[in-house]
């Protein structure tokens, strides 16, 4: 089968399109014929060499986290998935992705597809919208009525971010760009800063029960936006290489956020996409021998949205 591999940290003309033998899964696993993965900046830091501590990945690597696709082989004792189901998952970090023909996947971390969007598409799911997910819901504890700051919504997390929390019925306030301020604002976002021409400190008026951070912003402007948090409310961070910090006088926590595979939140995000409440957003499709190049423009800034990255398909 055709996959991308890197056998060295580097940068990303590491990365190789190569023939490698097809994966035979053991207890527990099933075999997925991939319709797509995406690219998620994690990639690249894996590629790079950052992550060795937290991902301790095995070389030669396939990147891609994300998988969609259609189940083509089951280990033994899978139970609940059947050869020919379409489904989505985040696979495990540290072992082989779906930038490939064929992945392996833990039976239990799958959940069905959804049916509203075409099944490489929903590759665009996973990661980012659980990142989301977790952000509010799991460490925000966000509920209707509040008020929420995303910083960095104009991202593909900060897409899902601003649906879910709009969702919930919560006072959406966003900084965007003026690139992406139509889609956060398509989103569902009440309020929006650009972050081009105002500061955000400066730009939010009243105090906020949560703060999302999304965006690769320095120490100093993370301490700021704690200032915005009401007493008891709650900053959550997503650049786990600066940590939040808090304000324990007022009662303001700082949570730092590695997202997890959760096959049932991932599930009623699915839910959320067939009922229209939730958009899978897809800026481009890239075939998969072209991985090495969206790597090499992601690493000039020059990707924007989600990309979902093609295997082909003989």
């Amino acid at each position: 089968m055709k996959a991308v591999r890197f056998h060295e940290y580097g940068e990303p003309d590491v990365l190789r399109f190569e023939d490698v033998e097809q994966p035979v899964p053991a207890a527990g696993e099933v075999r997925i014929r991939v319709a797509a993965t995406s690219f998620n900046s994690v990639d690249g830091n894996i590629r790079g060499g950052f992550m060795q501590g937290p991902i301790p990945v095995v070389l030669p690597h396939t990147p891609g986290i994300d998988v969609a696709g259609t189940v083509d082989a089951l280990g033994e004792g899978v139970n609940g998935v059947a050869v020919g189901d379409q489904v989505v998952g985040f696979l495990p970090m540290d072992k082989p992705g779906a930038a490939a023909q064929y992945v392996l996947a833990p039976a239990e971390i799958l959940t069905p597809a959804p049916k509203s969007v075409p099944l490489a598409d929903a590759a665009a799911l996973p990661l980012v919208g659980l990142t989301a997910y977790q952000a509010l819901f799991d460490h925000g504890k966000l509920t209707a009525g509040q008020r929420v700051l995303i910083n960095g919504a104009g991202g593909a997390v900060g897409g899902y971010a601003v649906q879910l929390a709009k969702g919930a019925d919560a006072h959406v306030i966003a900084t965007a760009s003026p690139r992406s301020s139509e889609a956060v604002t398509s989103a569902g976002a009440d309020e929006i800063i650009d972050h081009t021409t105002a500061t955000v400190t400066g730009a939010v008026a009243d105090p906020v029960d949560v703060v999302l951070n999304l965006a690769p912003v320095d120490p100093a402007e993370l301490a700021a936006l704690l200032t915005l948090v009401r007493p008891g409310g709650v900053l959550v961070n997503t650049t786990v290489w600066m940590p939040a910090p808090s304000d324990e006088e007022r009662g303001v926590r700082g949570i730092d956020l590695f997202v997890r595979s959760d096959a049932d939140q991932l599930a009623h995000l699915v839910t959320q996409v067939d009922s229209g409440e939730l958009r899978v957003d897809v800026t481009e499709r890239v075939p998969l021998a072209e991985l090495p190049a969206l790597h090499a423009r992601a690493a000039q800034g020059a990707v924007h949205g989600k990309a979902i990255i093609v295997p082909p398909t003989a």
